[in-house]
């Protein structure tokens, strides 16, 4: 039995509180960690850390956001690109128009205005619920486009309105070169990800699963309605406000409002699906599938029908086929990638006496 909990007791009260409670989870998570700063930055490439890792991680830290609101919560949305684009744009304006503010403060500042900008399309959340919520948050989606695209000042008056990057600077230290924005977006995203798996298991985590559950019983016993479901949108919006700007500036570099449209909010909503909603780890499994096998597929379907059929219908065939393989595995599995790593963990615990 190699992934048994037996003889790990807790004998103190911060045991049970610990982020980890089983001893392989914290070796795995700590070997883990410690691969992604120090072996990765020596292994990979630019086209690793710019095209593969440094999404990856934006799109799980976006992923977790709306997974906190819906997965955990259970408030639908369908504007977690627009809080993105409120991130990206706040960020760069608290860099540009305030001198000297270090680049992660500009970061959480930004991440506080998304916040606002959630809190504010969240009030609807009092009132209704499922797919009228839905309709309600897309229209943040609508709006937040069209504001960013109609008033200049916030891209500085660009006439394309796009924004561009600022330096990347940290305690003096140059994070622009492809190693430094990967080991970048890596600490924020392990920063918030250890915030917000302590945040599911602290009372407002009980509050938000009792709520999305069942709203009604949970007034009854005393939990209230109004402050748990503006929490979820408040902080869903900052940590998607957060991934807007990791987006804008570690991944992109240069990003207009049209850059977080609809479609964004769709890839957002299907990471958490396939992923696994209400699971933090499901996040990064249904970023990986999202990033990882469309380049796979791409690999794959080039070194077979090259010269068969042309580019243009070989990629309208990926996406079919991306399509198909994303509705047979929700169909097979709807609790998504999570589920499977805890199938295999539960098995893990009694092999080899069953398996």
């Amino acid at each position: 039995m190699i992934y048994t909990e037996a003889g790990q007791f807790s004998i103190r009260y911060s045991h049970d509180r610990r982020i980890f409670r089983l001893r392989q989870d914290r070796i795995g998570i700590t070997a883990l960690l410690l691969f992604a700063f120090a072996a990765v930055p020596l292994l990979g490439n630019d086209y690793w850390f710019s095209a593969i890792l440094i999404p990856l991680l934006v799109l799980s830290l976006a992923g977790l956001g709306l997974n906190l609101l819906t997965g955990y919560a259970g408030q639908l949305s369908l504007g977690s690109a627009a809080f993105m684009a409120v991130g990206a744009f706040a960020t760069y304006n608290f860099q540009l128009r305030v001198p000297g503010l270090p680049l992660l403060a500009s970061m959480a500042l930004g991440g506080v205005m998304a916040a606002g900008v959630a809190l504010l399309f969240g009030l609807p959340s009092l009132r209704i619920k499922g797919f009228y919520l839905l309709v309600s948050t897309l229209a943040a989606q609508f709006f937040v486009e069209w504001f960013f695209t109609k008033f200049g000042w916030f891209s500085n008056n660009s006439a394309s309105g796009v924004i561009s990057a600022p330096p990347l600077l940290i305690l003096g230290h140059d994070f622009s070169n492809p190693v430094g924005r990967y080991l970048l977006t890596l600490a924020v995203v392990v920063v918030v990800t250890a915030l917000a798996r302590n945040l599911v298991k602290s009372e407002l985590g009980r509050n938000w699963m009792a709520v999305r559950d069942m709203d009604t019983a949970a007034a009854v016993i005393g939990i209230p309605l109004l402050r748990t479901k503006l929490l979820a949108f408040a902080i869903s919006g900052f940590i998607l406000g957060v991934a807007g700007a990791l987006w804008a500036f570690t991944y992109l570099g240069t990003v207009e409002p049209h850059g977080f449209d609809l479609a964004r909010s769709f890839q957002i909503l299907f990471i958490i699906i396939i992923g696994g909603m209400g699971s933090i780890l499901g996040n990064f499994l249904g970023a990986a599938f999202i990033v990882l096998f469309p380049v796979l597929l791409s690999q794959l379907s080039g070194s077979l029908l090259s010269g068969v059929i042309d580019a243009g219908q070989l990629e309208n065939l990926q996406k079919i086929i991306f399509g198909v393989l994303i509705i047979a595995f929700l169909i097979k599995e709807p609790d998504g990638l999570a589920r499977l790593w805890q199938i295999a963990r539960e098995r893990a615990r009694v092999w080899p006496l069953r398996y």
